[in-house]
């Protein structure tokens, strides 16, 4: 399924040892929320989400119209993280090679001719996919296998990807012309979407004030790589109520209308989401936790991330759409029995 599906967490640390754990690293993911906020205005739900899916160990699909300071976010993450990050602008003449990287033919001075894998700028540890839409499907497809197993094929030879990888891809909602949407497979492997949306008038003044002056300071490093990765293997050792999991596999199932008993589901909903709904749903919940500094993820979590967790995972049918019907009202519909 890609997303090893744990429900309780592996033997280790006391409860104490953990909670204090927990609330230490909860201190320093504020100062990193804080230090991203500082450069990113108006935007906290989106700083938030974004660091809920790197602490997942996850990746994100940024929905949002151009100017938006998307790829102000993704170099801000990779600086305050210590991660390496790159950008690649997908055009619709990219090729699979001009992400991955290629193998060259080389004749050095003993004459013995060999090749040489050069690696691409998916070799990295932050990749932001800039427009993915506007790539074919075959250079699309390319970034499948290191977003699920992070790491590429080129000429039959596997080459592992840096630890941790991340992809977070950005799409323009409102230009189509020209794009080619992303496909079911690919799309469920976005542990989150998360829709980028205009700031308020106060956080744009300041963004004024900030970015059109004569200089601007960069980001400073808040967190290494190891600290980091420390804070993933944590996400995964932090429990989980049987309510939560319980809220979990009820908000998923309901989705579905095969299985679902709302009859609104069932009128409205082509597919619903997969089991890989459930387990991201699970590891978000958990990173929420961390980054509040809490023990344990509640109900609450799971109803905050149901939205970015469920509206790309689900379609809705083409009547659904001739009535006006959304996504977001269908995911409402399936809170309300939790809320």
């Amino acid at each position: 399924m890609g997303i090893p599906h744990e429900v309780r967490p592996a033997e280790g640390p006391s409860p104490a040892a953990a909670l204090e754990e927990i609330e230490a690293l909860g201190d320093r993911l504020r100062d990193v929320k804080a230090a991203i906020g500082s450069y990113i205005f108006g935007q906290d739900a989106v700083v938030e989400e974004s660091l809920i899916t790197l602490l997942a160990g996850g990746h994100a699909l940024l929905i949002g119209v151009p100017g938006l300071a998307k790829t102000r976010l993704v170099e801000t993450l990779g600086r305050v993280l210590g991660l390496s990050e790159k950008r690649v602008q997908f055009t619709p003449d990219l090729m699979p090679a001009d992400i991955l990287g290629s193998e060259v033919l080389e004749e050095p001075e003993s004459g013995r001719r060999a090749f040489r894998f050069i690696e691409g700028p998916a070799f990295c540890q932050l990749l932001m996919a800039d427009e993915i839409n506007r790539a074919s499907p075959r250079t699309q497809s390319a970034l499948l296998q290191a977003m699920q197993e992070h790491e590429v094929s080129v000429g039959g030879t596997r080459h592992p990807l840096p630890h941790p990888f991340h992809v977070l891809a950005t799409q323009n909602p409102l230009e189509q012309e020209g794009t080619y949407p992303l496909p079911e497979a690919q799309l469920d492997r976005f542990l989150l979407q998360i829709d980028v949306g205009y700031p308020d008038a106060a956080a744009e003044r300041a963004m004024l004030l900030a970015t059109t002056g004569q200089g601007e300071t960069r980001p400073a490093e808040v967190m290494n790589v190891d600290e980091f990765e420390a804070a993933q293997r944590l996400v995964r050792r932090i429990p989980v109520g049987d309510k939560v999991v319980d809220a979990i596999l009820h908000l998923v199932r309901s989705g579905r209308p095969e299985s679902s008993t709302l009859p609104e589901i069932n009128r409205h909903v082509a597919w619903g989401p997969g089991p890989r709904a459930s387990q991201s749903l699970m590891l978000a919940a958990r990173a929420r936790a961390l980054l509040d500094g809490r023990l344990s993820p509640s109900v609450d979590d799971v109803l905050a991330l149901a939205g970015p967790t469920l509206r790309h995972r689900m379609a809705l049918n083409f009547s659904a759409r001739a009535d006006g019907v959304t996504m977001d009202s269908v995911i409402q519909l399936l809170c309300q029995p939790l809320g």
